[in-house]
């Protein structure tokens, strides 16, 4: 069994057919294939990298494809809870406003403020508005005639309430009929 066998270049001892590296000095032996060296054609690695991306892609389609359910679309129903209770009769629409009494004070919900420039009407719609919408007592007042107002607006309320606390228990019931409605207190 006879191995053939040349010498280092820089030390001149024998080294095998294949050797990478001298035993005797360490040089790098000139010629030797390299293990694990990557492909210096980059088509080739382009071809690699090609077809390894076909495949994932093929792969994809497969899984859609078994994961596709073409019954129709089933619509999901969520239970979601709240404190706001179903009225148990329909509501209807009142033809007359609430009034609120000049000399009287108290606590009210605003549902809406309309510039007067732009006339009694909208806020009528608001208070009928939120009538169809199941909030109880609505009226419009002018808020020139009371001292604890901004004058110069028609003002939609819902409600008059001994206390804040009761207008404020109320409010979550407004906003949801009327977004935007506040507690106010009303002085004459």
């Amino acid at each position: 069994m006879s191995a053939e066998r040349s010498a280092c270049p820089r030390c001149a001892a024998l080294v095998a057919v294949g050797q990478e590296y001298c035993l005797e000095c360490g040089l790098r032996l000139p010629g030797r294939p390299r293990h694990g060296a990557l492909p210096t054609e980059t088509r080739a690695l382009r071809l690699r990298i090609g077809a390894l991306a076909g495949i994932a892609a093929a792969g994809a389609a497969i899984a859609i494809a078994v994961v596709a359910d073409d019954t129709g679309a089933e619509s999901v129903l969520t239970a979601t809870g709240g404190s706001v209770t179903a009225p148990t009769r329909a509501v209807e629409p009142r033809t007359r406003l609430a009034v609120w009494p000049r000399t009287r004070s108290g606590w009210t919900i605003v549902l809406a403020s309309t510039p007067k420039a732009k006339g009694r009407d909208g806020a009528v719609a608001v208070a009928q508005q939120a009538r169809t919408r199941g909030l109880g007592r609505v009226g419009v007042l002018d808020s020139s005639r009371f001292a604890s107002l901004r004058p110069g607006y028609w003002m939609t309320f819902a409600g008059r309430f001994q206390s804040e606390a009761d207008a404020t228990g109320s409010l979550r019931q407004a906003r949801a009929a009327i977004k935007g409605s506040r507690v106010q207190r009303i002085e004459p």
